[in-house]
């Protein structure tokens, strides 16, 4: 059907065209401590992650700029960026196996550079320890 698609990332005439053919789902966890981050979001922005969350999960590392970014300064560690990154949070994470890991939330870089490197360091020491309890 042209003019359709099922991506929920590109509408329009061409967007089928974007999409590669088959991406497998992608199984996505959410550290205790960053759902009790998750949690503190006000109700819109909370949506907005978990919108986030599940197009992390139908395209997994495929997820494309404007949606997802690469953390700089910080090894192997990605930003989830909801509403195309115009939202003030972000969450951070990374595939340290078969999983990805939102490790935590916290204040996009602009917003609150303060709190953007509190949540960078929390993401990295949370994966650290996950990946030494594995």
């Amino acid at each position: 059907m042209v003019g359709r698609s099922s991506s929920p990332l590109l509408t329009g005439r061409y967007a089928s065209l974007y999409r590669p053919c088959y991406i497998p789902a992608v199984k996505v966890d959410v550290h205790p401590e960053a759902a009790g981050e998750l949690a503190s979001l006000p109700e819109g922005e909370r949506q907005a992650m978990h919108n986030a969350f599940e197009k992390l999960t139908l395209y997994g590392d495929q997820l494309p700029f404007s949606r997802s970014s690469k953390v700089k300064g910080a090894l192997q560690l990605r930003e989830l960026r909801p509403w195309s990154g115009y939202s003030p949070w972000r969450g951070f994470y990374r595939r340290p196996g078969e999983t990805l890991v939102i490790a935590a939330i916290g204040p996009e870089a602009r917003a609150n550079p303060q709190g953007f490197r509190r949540a960078v360091r929390a993401a990295g020491e949370r994966l650290i320890q996950l990946e030494q309890e594995r």
